[in-house]
């Protein structure tokens, strides 16, 4: 029996672990010195919602700035360690949730961890950081809703149908960005995990079976690629203009990474070789840049302007009307009641008419009175052909500077009243971008107010030599080409003339062109849709957006640092889960420590 055997041969167990015999008529009694097992006071639920609402660092931080600063709040709040240990299911007291921080530092203690807890793991991140995503944008989709209702008045108009909430494109949205976050995270995880296993010595067999399965999974770039397909959760929003705004422009930045890292690789310019042999790469020209694309931009804007107008922006073109007084009359204030007076979008139309017909002669009405002087296409134009001046011979003229004979003449008159009004405008539209740096502005006061002006200055100079250009020739295309010489195509050619421009502003109009290149090519998928030189592909945005999120990784896995600003790469090492931290300067400062030791080491 176990209570005759020697005591040297039991094992050697702590008294609470040394077991009791049991006799048959025996009642079981507790040990005097046994206490029961406690049990823990964690609800799951509540734990689970307490992680993905806020992580331990999130409320130590909050603990720390805004909550012992307060001593109602210090004494209702439970302490840090109390939180962590809750968020990690530990065995807490019942009232323990409740504890009070018993040090004295008030809230100047350093951190008491320095790094994520147990129970903050990257699937609680990840779900954490998507529902933040989905609150913050299903918040701001409502406000811009309000406000803009607001602007337009719509409340003064009748009332819309209400739509189901299934069918809000607020709540799409968010539940797109959201799960597409989410979705990004978990397969970049799982893909990077699949590399590290597939690439384990125990999985050379199945590397030997499937050698290019093998070679696809192992590749650095398959997780970044492979969570590309995230992505698709974009179809979730309803097939709209924003979806494809979003795509076009995510496409654009993706390629614009790309290009500066084949740029940094020298596969651009070229390396050129020294006499040593050592090759250096080709610095970019000093004439290119960002600006070259404005050009071909302005060009298709313009053509498809006047032949294609559901194809064009129309936001943009608005603008372009009502900073173009010289040559779009309003009407006059002594117009009769019941006549009709063309709009900017009929003079439009009538000059896309004027160029099908080969660009007729005006025929002046107050020297033939009796004659026909309008195409029966172009009747609209009849109250400005009317009063025109009888010197003028071209009809387009006519109809953009009707009382002035002189193109050249009307061309100086646009600076001379486009030019301050442009200024004005930017003026204000940069000083308001330039709030956030009041600290700039505090310290060096001359040099920001410099560079303000002279942004202002080249801004303006910019737009209204665009704008001008473009009016300007067609008068000018008019005077110098035969009639039947490019009668529709020499809208191209005018709008590629107005975005030279561009040279002004190549320093820091960046983000102006290839916002117009954007538009263009948006423009440009529509009007080929519309004349059937592609077909349209159903739901090919959101392929298109898959594609930029798959580039854009790719490359960040390639090289960190051809994704030039440092906010960009914080978001993405962000989407990723790695934190909100810059790698790729940390990869510059290696390099330069790298060197530099070098240095010394030759030395």
């Amino acid at each position: 029996m176990a209570s005759e055997a020697d005591p040297s041969r039991l094992p050697t167990l702590t008294p609470l672990e040394i077991p009791i015999p049991k006799q048959p008529n025996a009642v079981s009694h507790p040990r005097a010195t046994s206490k029961p097992k406690p049990r823990s006071s964690v609800d799951p639920v509540l734990r689970n919602a307490l992680r993905y609402t806020i992580s331990a660092r999130e409320y130590e931080t909050l603990h720390k700035y805004v909550l012992s600063r307060s001593r109602v709040l210090k004494k209702r709040m439970p302490s840090v360690n109390t939180v962590e240990k809750y968020m990690e299911g530990g065995n807490i007291r019942r009232g323990s949730f409740a504890d009070r921080d018993g040090d004295s530092s008030k809230g100047k203690g350093k951190p008491t961890s320095g790094g994520p807890s147990r129970g903050d793991t990257y699937n609680t991140r990840a779900i954490r950081d998507s529902l933040r995503v989905f609150i913050a944008t299903g918040i701001g989709m409502k406000a811009f809703e309000t406000v803009f209702a607001r602007l337009k008045a719509q409340k003064e108009a009748a009332p819309k149908k209400k739509q189901p909430l299934y069918k809000s494109s607020g709540l799409r949205l968010s539940l797109s960005l959201s799960t597409i976050l989410l979705l990004y995270r978990l397969l970049f995880r799982f893909l990077s995990r699949l590399r590290v296993h597939l690439l384990d010595p125990a999985a050379a067999p199945f590397r030997s079976r499937n050698p290019r399965t093998s070679q696809t999974l192992t590749s650095p770039y398959a997780p970044a690629v492979g969570a590309g397909l995230a992505g698709l959760a974009l179809g979730i929003y309803p097939s709209q203009q924003l979806r494809v705004t979003v795509a076009i422009a995510a496409i654009f930045r993706a390629l614009e990474f790309g290009w500066n890292l084949c740029e940094d690789e020298g596969l651009i310019w070229g390396w050129k070789t020294r006499a040593g042999g050592k090759g250096i790469k080709r610095e970019r020209p000093s004439w290119w840049g960002s600006w070259v694309v404005a050009p071909f931009a302005f060009g298709q804007l313009l053509h498809a302007t006047l032949f294609d107008r559901d194809c064009s922006p129309v936001n943009l073109v608005d603008f372009v009307w009502k900073s173009s007084t010289a040559y779009i009359h309003s009407a006059p204030k002594n117009l009769p009641a019941g006549a009709r007076w063309p709009s900017p979008w009929e003079i439009a139309d009538s000059l896309a008419q004027m160029a099908k017909l080969n660009w007729p002669s005006f025929v002046s009405p107050t020297l033939f009175p009796d004659q026909p002087t309008l195409p029966s296409s172009l009747t609209a134009l009849a109250p400005l052909t009317a009063q025109a001046h009888p010197l003028i011979t071209s009809l387009s003229c006519a109809a953009l500077h009707p009382s002035d004979p002189s193109c050249l003449r009307t061309y100086l008159t646009f600076w001379v009243r486009s030019f301050p009004r442009m200024g004005r405008f930017f003026l204000v539209f940069y000083s308001v971008l330039m709030l956030p740096r009041y600290k700039l502005l505090y310290n060096s006061p001359l040099y920001l107010l410099n560079r303000l002006i002279s942004r202002v200055l080249r801004v303006s100079t910019f737009a209204t030599g665009a704008i001008s250009t473009a009016w300007a020739s067609i008068c000018f295309f008019q005077t110098w080409f035969p009639r039947t010489f490019l009668p529709t195509q020499r809208f191209f050619l005018g709008g590629f003339l107005a975005g030279l421009w561009a040279w002004v502003e190549r320093r820091d109009g960046k983000s102006v062109f290839l916002y117009s290149a954007r538009t263009s090519v948006d423009s440009l998928w529509k009007v080929g849709v519309k004349r059937r030189w592609w077909r349209a592909m159903k739901g090919g945005d959101v392929w298109v957006f898959v594609l930029a999120l798959a580039i854009t990784g790719a490359v960040y896995e390639r090289d960190a640092r051809a994704i030039r600003e440092s906010r960009v790469r914080k978001g993405i090492s962000w989407i990723r889960g790695t934190e909100f931290r810059d790698w790729g300067l940390e990869e510059e400062e290696e390099e330069e420590l790298g060197i530099g030791e070098e240095q010394l080491g030759e030395i």
